[in-house]
C-alpha cells in the first residue's frame, strides 16, 4: 500500500508541474505543453504535427517517414554535413521523425543555447535541403534499409498481420514503404507533403527544461510564424477486420514466427481503458506470469516468450501478439494461443491475478514518470487523447479500486478478440 500512496503522490506532483498553455500566432492558437525543470541546464522541445504520420500515406507508402529523413538532410545552403557540424559545435540536436499519426521535430540544447537552437531551426524550416542530390541519397539509404529487413522475419510477419487486419488502408503497408514505393518518390512529393502537413494549424508544442515560460513563448512564436497556417483535418479511423484469416509466408528459416491479432472495440477516450490495461497485462503484456507466457512457455515449452497487447489510438483500436516457436510445433502453438484467449474471455481472471497486477502497475508507476521526457510524453498523450491533466492519477485510483466482477464482466464483453487472424513466417 505504501508504494501505491507513493505513486499517487508523485503523479500529483507531476500534474502540478505540467502546464497547458498556448501561443497565439496570427490568429492561430497553438497549444503548448510545458514543464519547468531546473535539475539540469537543458531544454527539450518537440514540435508535433498531428495527422501527419504514416497514416497519411494514402498515395505513396513510406512518404511521411521519407520526408522526415529529407528534413534531416540539413539546409540547402549548408548541406547535411555543414548543418550537422554547425549544430554539433553548440551541442544542439535537431531531428525529425514520424509515428503512425504524428510528424515530430525534436530540438535539444543546453539552456544557454536555446536561442541559438531556435535560430538553427528557423534556418532549417526556411530552406530545407530538398534537392535532387538529397533525394537520391535518402532513396539509396532507405531502399538499402528495406532490403535488409526482408530477412527480419518479425518485421515480415508484423507487416503481413497488418495487411490482414487493415487491408486497403495505409496501415496495411509498411510505414517505411516498399522498394517500389520509395523508388517512385519525386522531389515534388516531398515538397507537397511538407506544404500540406508541416503547418501551424496542426501543431502542438511540447517543451521541458530549465527555462522560463516567457522566453520559450517569445522564441517559439518566431519559429511558428515561418510555418504556413494550413488546415487541420480530422484523423481517419480504421477498424480491424473481424474476418479471421491466416496467411502463411514461406522463407528459409529455422523458426516459425507467429503474429496474431483481432479487433478491439474501444474508443481512444474510453473511460474503461484502465480495465483493458489490467486485462491485457494479465493475458500477455506482463511477461512471466501472464497467461500466454505461462501456458506457451512454462507448461508446454513451445516458445521462449509470448506477448499480447492492445493498441488504442485515435486512428485504430486492435489486439495483437506474437511468439516464435519450432517449425514442427507451429500448429500446436497457434492452437494454444486460440485456446488461452478463448478461456480468458470465457472465464476471466482470478482475484490473485488481479491483486498481483495491481501491485505491479501501481508500484512501478514512479519508474514510468521519473524522467522529464517520460512526464512530458505522458502529459502530451493525455492532452492529445482529450483527457484532463489529472487523468493518469485518476486512472491509478480506478485500478486500485477495480473489483474482480467488474473486470471479468469487461473481459467477457470483448468477444471480438476471439476473431483472430494469423500471419506466420515458416519454412
Amino acid at each position: 500500500m505504501k508504494s501505491i500512496v507513493l505513486a499517487f503522490l508523485l503523479i500529483g506532483q507531476i500534474v502540478m508541474a505540467a502546464k497547458i498553455e498556448s501561443i497565439e500566432v496570427e490568429g492561430v492558437k497553438v497549444p503548448l505543453i510545458f514543464e519547468e525543470d531546473h535539475r539540469l541546464p537543458i531544454v527539450n522541445t518537440q514540435i508535433v504535427f498531428t495527422n501527419s504520420g504514416s497514416i497519411t500515406d494514402t498515395k505513396i507508402a513510406g512518404l511521411a517517414k521519407f520526408s522526415a529523413k529529407m528534413l534531416n538532410e540539413g539546409t540547402k545552403s549548408m548541406g547535411a554535413n555543414g548543418f550537422a557540424e554547425k549544430l554539433e559545435s553548440k551541442a544542439i540536436h535537431i531531428a525529425a521523425q514520424t509515428g503512425s499519426e504524428t510528424f515530430v521535430i525534436e530540438i535539444g540544447s543546453l539552456k544557454e543555447q536555446f536561442g541559438e537552437s531556435m535560430k538553427d531551426l528557423k534556418l532549417l524550416l526556411k530552406e530545407p535541403n530538398f534537392t535532387k542530390r538529397s533525394l537520391e541519397k535518402v532513396k539509396t539509404m532507405t531502399i538499402g534499409a528495406i532490403s535488409r529487413k526482408e530477412n527480419d522475419y518479425d518485421y515480415v510477419a508484423s507487416n503481413a498481420l497488418k495487411g490482414l487486419l487493415f487491408a486497403n488502408t495505409p496501415l496495411a503497408q509498411p510505414a517505411a514503404g516498399t522498394i517500389q514505393s520509395i523508388e517512385s518518390i519525386k522531389l515534388k512529393d516531398v515538397k507537397d507533403f511538407a506544404a500540406e502537413h508541416l503547418v501551424r494549424a496542426r501543431v502542438i508544442v511540447v517543451v521541458g527544461g530549465d527555462l522560463d515560460l516567457s522566453t520559450i513563448k517569445k522564441e517559439l512564436k518566431k519559429v511558428l510564424k515561418l510555418l504556413p497556417k494550413g488546415e487541420a483535418k480530422p484523423l481517419p479511423h480504421y477498424s480491424a477486420s473481424s474476418a479471421a484469416k491466416t496467411e502463411i509466408l514461406k522463407r528459409e528459416t529455422e523458426q516459425a514466427y507467429i503474429y496474431f491479432g483481432s479487433p478491439y472495440n474501444m474508443a481512444v477516450n474510453d473511460e474503461d481503458y484502465y480495465k483493458a490495461r489490467v486485462a491485457t497485462f494479465i493475458l500477455g503484456t506482463g511477461g512471466f506470469g501472464s497467461r500466454l507466457m505461462e501456458e506457451i512457455r512454462v507448461k508446454r515449452g513451445l516458445a521462449y516468450s509470448a506477448y499480447a497487447r492492445v493498441h488504442v489510438s485515435k486512428s485504430v483500436s486492435y489486439f495483437n501478439g506474437y511468439l516464435q516457436t519450432k517449425l514442427e510445433s507451429q500448429g500446436e502453438a497457434k492452437a494454444t494461443v486460440k485456446e488461452v484467449i478463448a478461456k480468458f474471455v470465457k472465464e476471466g481472471v482470478t482475484q490473485e491475478e488481479l491483486d498481483q497486477t495491481k501491485k505491479f502497475l501501481l508500484g512501478s508507476e514512479p519508474l514510468r514518470v521519473e524522467t522529464m521526457s517520460q512526464r512530458l510524453n505522458r502529459t502530451f498523450m493525455d492532452y492529445y487523447k482529450g483527457f484532463s491533466l489529472d487523468h493518469s492519477k485518476r486512472e491509478l485510483e480506478k485500478i486500485n479500486n477495480l473489483k474482480l466482477d467488474d473486470l471479468n464482466n469487461f473481459i467477457k464483453a470483448h468477444q471480438e478478440i476471439l476473431e483472430l487472424s494469423f500471419a506466420i513466417v515458416t519454412k
